[in-house]
């Protein structure tokens, strides 16, 4: 009996400490240091929650950046890849149809090489970055449907330069540009 006392104390004590103390503790100094990434990266425009610095969007529209395809439609809650094998014959009409499909709506000629990660969803689906190369490759279209002068085009050439993050430490990864806040500030051109 004094043994099952005992355990039941213990489990009660580590069930407080690591189940309310420690959370609300470290929840704490994290809202003191970094509230903004505490919080999601939630991006505010006029009073507005309209997206997230660390989710990707779709854009439907094309005098926006597209971004990186999904097979979840950008939906946080079962994010996930397709789980499609490269000899796949669904994953292989997937990525010929998206790469017909930028081709065509970016004026394209037909033996351009299209950065994978406009062929290809991301492992979570909700990646939302592209390659500069990416970027570059759809500014005819935006040039077009925005109707930018050639002021305009050179100033968007100049925000697509300014967003890229490059590799994490000069090192890790590569050179990225987030679609979300590149279609954000787009819309600040005149």
């Amino acid at each position: 009996m004094k043994s099952l006392l005992r355990t039941v104390i213990i489990f009660l004590i580590l069930t407080i400490l690591t189940g309310i103390i420690y959370p609300l503790l470290v929840t704490g100094i994290v809202q003191l240091l970094f509230p903004e990434k505490a919080n999601g990266s939630l991006i505010v425009k006029g009073n507005k929650i309209c997206g997230s610095e660390l989710i990707g969007q779709q854009f439907d529209s094309l005098a926006y950046f597209s971004s990186r395809p999904s097979s979840v439609l950008y939906n946080p809650l079962p994010s996930g890849g397709s789980n499609y094998g490269l000899t796949n014959r669904k994953l292989v009409n997937l990525v010929t149809e998206r790469k017909n499909k930028f081709i065509v709506s970016n004026y394209l000629d037909t033996l351009t090489v299209i950065p994978s990660e406009m062929l290809f969803a991301s492992a979570s689906g909700l990646d939302p970055h592209i390659s500069p190369e990416a970027a570059l490759l759809q500014v005819k279209r935006i040039v077009k449907y925005r109707g930018f002068s050639p002021e305009q085009r050179d100033k968007l050439s100049d925000l697509i330069k300014k967003l890229t993050e490059e590799p994490q430490f000069h090192l890790l990864g590569q050179a990225r540009i987030n679609v979300f806040l590149l279609n954000l500030s787009l819309d600040t051109i005149k």
